[in-house]
């Protein structure tokens, strides 16, 4: 018969079966099971007694055969009530079901043995043939045990009712993690993958040979090309061994040829070991990103919070909750979360409440332009560090709306500067971005406004000779991944509603860190700070958003401008093609750490600078939205607006 009738008949004997009430075909009570191998033992002793018939060409004529089949299956059967065979499920049986098997029936031969030689001290002869017995205890583990894997395989072959389609996978690696990974995923339940080998590049030894039944093929080719030869959908990254450049490597060349790229952590680091296929994820944009892990001299930064009060403005957004995150771990005595939006900040406090015991929550809903509320919190914590991720940050939003840039941005920066003065705050670090760098939108404006404000109030304590009360901090940093209103939830979205993905040009690029890297290096800058410096942060390599969007699209598993197309939607107001850490005038200077350099602006004196930042701010809810930003065009002469309507004012 060919393989396609095969697989007719396989397909209508299942539509048969569970058309007929089976679709959830349950287990069999425990009593059948019992039932069924009581009467497999009854087989094995009819065969058992065919052989000897054959081998003796004699019937057995010592005792009633009724009675000698009674005492072979009532002993049987005590021991398995004894060892409890039947109470597994056979479509589930495992090894430790088989021993059990074998014990059984290793027991009940014993036990007949035992019952034939008393027969023959009390009858003067033999119930049984000796040899009879020895063969009718193979014959009965054997057909117990294979009934067990015939039911085991017909299941898993033909009656698996899973409707969805497999997708077949390699297992990148050989080590005993990937080996685990294979072995869990295989009896995973429901199933998800279907493997078809394992990849191993560091040994040649391995050829010809297998693992759990899978071939293991040296990686003398390209990956592309295995998978494809293997007719391989996807490959699964195990090997832990692997570097960061490694792994990316495999990764875009599988994305690159259409190949979907799974990783799995660590079999040890599984807290749950259920539903084990879960645990195999896509990669995500964040995975992709080519750069060196962050080292942090995390005792400076024990040093400087534990046992403080700490508070962290804008703590419900992203960046702020994770500097709350990140600081919760150096024990500091209370964090105070201030932000103005009352559920994020809610499910922040929920969410680290109990996570380290030994430090006080305290919850405000503030707004940081309102100086009276922001003093009474000064008043009753006395914090000892604030970190300052409260802003407006929607360039396009912020071109429509340059008022509340300045008031959020820039007055509620100068508030918490001032207050933290006041207060006698230690450390003041605040968060920046380098859109404020030669700014080409208001929103970037604004914060180059707030840098100016706190390096010129620390210039001016300095002169006062106050500089060591404070130490004012600046923090600069390119787009984060995965950021409230960042991109990559934007394409996320738009891949998930089946695109398109809308780009503002073709050429835009970006610097690109994720979350925990920025909030690691604002925790380390603000330690090393000696008040006025502007840190800029190591962002890598810049990013070309279209390449950024068709990654994204790859890895979600469509293919770019077939199933998901990338439309170009133009530069949205205040915004340009690429961003920048310095300005034409600033230097560098390096750190102990590498990634973290010390940008030395040229900045004007602080009188001058307040007083403007007064008068703009006293009179911004008279003036017109473009008097605003000329006003801010006279403090910062280095803004130039683009792709807005504000450029006639650069004329």
């Amino acid at each position: 018969m060919s393989i396609t009738s095969n697989d007719t008949v396989i397909k209508f004997l299942k539509s048969l079966i569970f058309r007929n009430g089976f679709q959830n075909f349950g287990y069999l009570p425990r009593w059948i099971i019992f039932a069924i191998d009581i009467f497999i033992v009854f087989i094995a002793s009819i065969v058992t007694d065919f052989i000897i018939f054959k081998l003796t060409d004699r019937p057995f004529d010592n005792m009633n055969m009724t009675l000698r089949y009674g005492i072979v299956l009532t002993v049987n059967a005590a021991f398995f009530l004894f060892y409890r065979t039947y109470s597994g499920i056979i479509r589930h049986s495992t090894f430790i079901d088989g021993v059990k098997l074998l014990v059984s029936t290793s027991t009940a031969y014993v036990a007949l043995l035992v019952i034939n030689y008393g027969g023959s001290w009390l009858l003067d002869h033999e119930i049984f043939v000796t040899t009879s017995l020895f063969i009718s205890y193979v014959n009965s583990f054997l057909m117990l045990f294979l009934f067990r894997i015939m039911v085991k395989y017909m299941f898993e072959r033909y009656l698996n009712t899973e409707d969805q389609k497999l997708t077949n996978a390699v297992i990148y690696g050989v080590d005993a993690n990937a080996i685990s990974v294979a072995n869990a995923l295989r009896t995973a339940k429901p199933s998800r993958f279907k493997l078809l080998g394992f990849i191993d590049k560091f040994s040649y030894n391995k050829a010809g040979k297998s693992i759990l039944n899978l071939p293991i093929l040296n990686q003398n080719k390209s990956i592309h090309v295995i998978l494809r030869a293997m007719k391989a959908d996807a490959l699964i990254i195990a090997e832990k061994s692997l570097s960061k450049e490694e792994t990316i490597s495999i990764v875009e060349e599988c994305l690159e040829y259409g190949f979907k790229v799974f990783t799995v952590p660590l079999i040890s680091d599984w807290e749950d070991q259920t539903q084990i296929s879960n645990k195999v994820k896509s990669f995500e944009i964040e995975d992709l990103l080519d750069r060196k892990p962050i080292i942090l001299d995390t005792q400076t930064i024990s040093s400087q919070l534990n046992g403080k009060v700490i508070l962290i403005t804008g703590a419900a957004g992203s960046i702020g909750s994770e500097i709350t995150r990140q600081v919760l771990s150096f024990n500091p005595s209370k964090i105070i979360i201030l932000d103005q939006a009352e559920t994020p900040l809610h499910n922040l406090r929920l969410e680290i409440n109990d996570v380290n015991q030994l430090v006080k929550i305290r919850s405000v809903l503030a707004d940081v332009r309102n100086l009276e509320a922001l003093e009474k919190v000064f008043v009753n914590y006395k914090p000892d560090v604030v970190y300052h991720a409260a802003a407006y940050k929607h360039v396009p939003l912020m071109e429509e709306n340059p008022s509340q840039a300045l008031y959020t941005n820039v007055l509620g920066t100068k508030n918490l500067a001032d207050l933290s003065i006041k207060y006698h705050v230690e450390r003041f670090v605040m968060v920046s971005t380098d859109k404020a760098v030669n700014p080409s939108s208001v929103m970037g404006a604004s914060k180059r406004i707030a840098e100016m404000y706190v390096q010129m109030l620390q210039d001016k304590l300095s002169r006062e000779k106050r500089g060591g009360d404070i130490k004012f901090i600046t923090t600069r940093f390119g787009n984060v991944l995965g950021s409230n209103g960042s991109i990559v939830p934007l394409f996320a979205k738009q891949i998930q509603e089946g695109g398109p993905l809308t780009i503002t040009h073709p050429e835009i690029i970006r610097y690109f860190m994720t979350i925990p890297e920025a909030c690691q290096l604002v925790l380390e800058a603000g330690t090393m700070g000696r008040g006025g410096e502007i840190f800029i942060f190591d962002m890598g390599q810049p990013v070309k958003i279209i390449d950024l969007a068709k990654k994204m699209i790859r890895l979600a598993g469509f293919t770019p401008d077939k199933e998901i197309e990338i439309k170009i939607i133009g530069l949205r107001p205040g915004e340009k093609l690429f961003e920048e850490l310095l300005n034409d005038t600033s230097k560098t200077v390096p750190t102990h750490n590498e990634k973290i350099l010390i940008a030395q602006e040229v900045h004007d004196d602080y009188e001058l600078v307040n007083y403007r930042i007064l008068d703009l701010l006293s009179k911004v809810q008279a003036i017109s939205d473009e008097e605003v930003v000329a006003a801010m065009k006279k403090i910062v002469p280095e803004f130039k607006s683009m792709n807005s309507v504000f450029e006639n004012l650069d004329s």
